[in-house]
């Protein structure tokens, strides 16, 4: 199992799902860190991403190897994220066979209509439970009522 974690900016959000997929998943969880910058790679893989890289390429490069992308809905936005995320990083995310689990958090602000106004850290606690559901591990009674 590859999990992708695509982050930019400042990485906090990577970094926090990194940190929750950590505490989720059998440790052999092979967890890729990939940043638009070195700042969101560095704090992925302090937060004990299993590796990482940085860059438009290395991002385009990498992603195919995941089975599952993570990150926030901005991935898939080109020129999101001050211009961080390429055209050419949300076509490869987009286009990655992975299945997707997207937080709908984005910068520019989008409205993703029919999604619950939930705070951050709620939204991480749902994608984490759908990522043990892809895998058939077992779900925490408390995810169970959340998702």
């Amino acid at each position: 199992m590859v999990i992708a974690v695509v982050d930019g900016m400042g990485g906090s959000i990577g970094t926090q799902i990194v940190l929750q997929l950590r505490l989720a998943l059998p440790e052999e969880t092979e967890i890729m860190a990939l940043g638009t910058n070195a700042i969101a790679t560095s704090g992925m893989l302090k937060a004990k991403a299993t590796r990482g890289a940085t860059g438009e390429n290395a991002i385009a490069f990498s992603i195919g190897e995941a089975d599952i992308i993570m990150g926030s809905l901005s991935v898939v936005v080109p020129n999101s994220m001050m211009g961080e995320v390429t055209p050419k990083i949300a076509t490869a995310v987009a286009s990655a066979p992975g299945r997707k689990i997207l937080l709908p958090v984005s910068n520019p602000p989008l409205d993703i209509l029919g999604t619950a106004k939930k705070p951050l850290q709620h939204l991480i606690k749902d994608a984490i439970a759908l990522v043990k559901e892809h895998y058939g591990l077992p779900r925490e009674p408390e995810e169970e009522a959340d998702v």
